[in-house]
């Protein structure tokens, strides 16, 4: 009895484990916004200490892994001259081994800012399938394959115009594939977001973004005021869709230009940093209804905001670090600032949390792990000794880092 009571412990101990663990499967992981569960995710490591394994990475680009069981998968952009071959890997998540890659177009080089890569736009998955976008200038493609590789269809949504390249991340939401493609050029179907069906590829709706200007700001969806809300900054604008019709919930005016920083959601108030030409962080309320330009912002700050690197939420507080590198902490209902740190010298990943920790990754491979708390507290500084670009992922106790010419694995051996 005493032996079959241990067992039965011993069995519950490690399903709730096993619960714990997520899968990554998009842009910022599960949920949209770099948040994970698990508890057990790596705290120290180096160029030579807790890597699990490291594999090259042909070419270059800056899109994130996205994880799904045994496998990883993420894009890059190869080959030589004007036209160059934009790719998909899958990677076998236990090994580190390239598994299959799959030329997805070939296409000439756009033009793009010098911080962007050719392949910056992650893919997604829903266990069974991957999608993934590039630009053969002028249209964009979204391209679906199953896991053995094997293309299911291809579409292209529209065209796109945009001086600083392409770097639309893919969101999964429900049985739909949404991709924000606000741009700078004028004319019919132009300056768009747009959700296909993932099965198929067929257009179910489509948002004409009403002002013609660029920004590369991926949607996210939260549950707020009672209601999915698909969440946007940029084009002189942040607005709220319903994600299953893209339907306006609300909008507020500016507060400027363009975004590249993902939104956030806590403790009732929406975040967003960033903006070109002139930079803002605002907080607001998620209850509104049609223009609530006048209404609906809890409060506005502008001392150190990120422009590329996205925030991330824990309990009460807001977490952003800038792109040079200083990192912030502000109470989500008033906006005040609880603590600020200068981390790395320039940061272009947006950091990830798990555990009470943040993980926020500077350009030069460095990894501060700071408590996600209103103080500060550096739990540790970790050294991978490689460049990255590319925004972390988490799953199943491991975290994977694809740095300029390598892909880690951190972590425990599955």
């Amino acid at each position: 009895m005493m032996r079959a009571v241990l067992l039965i412990g011993v069995a519950g101990v490690v399903l709730a484990g096993a619960a714990l663990a997520e899968q990554w499967p998009a842009w910022r992981g599960p949920r949209g916004d770099g948040t994970s569960e698990e508890k057990n995710v790596p705290l120290r490591w180096s160029a030579t200490e807790n890597i699990t394994w490291k594999t090259p990475i042909p070419g270059k680009g800056h899109s994130s892994p996205v994880v799904w069981g045994d496998r990883i998968f993420v894009t890059t952009c190869q080959g030589q001259g004007k036209v160059r071959q934009r790719m998909l890997l899958a990677i076998d998540r236990t090994t580190g081994k390239v598994l299959w890659q799959r030329v997805v177009l070939k296409a000439p080089l756009e033009r793009k800012n010098k911080l962007n890569s050719y392949a910056s736009s992650t893919p997604a998955t829903d266990g069974k399938h991957v999608w993934v976008t590039f630009l053969a200038t002028p249209k964009i493609h979204v391209v679906c394959y199953d896991f053995a590789g094997k293309e299911i269809w291809r579409r292209s949504p529209g065209e796109f115009y945009a001086m600083h390249g392409f770097c639309s991340s893919l969101l999964l939401y429900g049985d739909l594939i949404i991709l924000n493609a606000d741009q700078d050029a004028t004319g019919k179907d132009r300056a768009y977001i747009v959700a296909l069906d993932k099965a198929t590829g067929k257009e179910r709706w489509r948002i004409d973004r009403a002002n013609r200007i660029r920004s590369y700001t991926p949607p996210v969806v939260f549950q707020a005021a009672g209601k999915p809300q698909m969440v946007v900054s940029g084009a002189e604008t942040v607005a709220s869709y319903d994600p299953r019709n893209g339907k306006q919930h609300w909008i507020i005016d500016g507060p400027t230009e363009q975004f590249a920083a993902s939104m956030v959601y806590t403790d009732g108030v929406f975040m967003i940093t960033g903006g070109y030409p002139t930079l803002h962080i605002l907080g607001i309320r998620p209850d509104g209804k049609g223009n609530v330009s006048d209404t609906h912002t809890l409060w506005h700050v502008r001392k150190n905001p990120s422009y590329v690197p996205s925030p991330i939420a824990a309990g009460k507080h807001f977490f952003l670090v800038s792109d040079k590198g200083t990192a912030s902490c502000l109470e989500a209902k008033t906006g005040k600032y609880m603590w600020q740190e200068k981390l790395g010298r320039h940061h272009s990943a947006s950091p990830v949390s798990a555990g009470g920790n943040l993980y926020f990754l500077d350009d030069k491979g460095v990894m501060f792990v700071i408590k996600a708390s209103g103080k500060f507290e550096l739990v540790v500084k970790n050294e991978l000794g490689e460049d990255c670009r590319a925004s972390p992922a988490i799953s199943d106790g491991q975290i994977f880092i694809r740095a300029v010419r390598n892909l880690y694995c951190i972590g425990k051996v599955r």
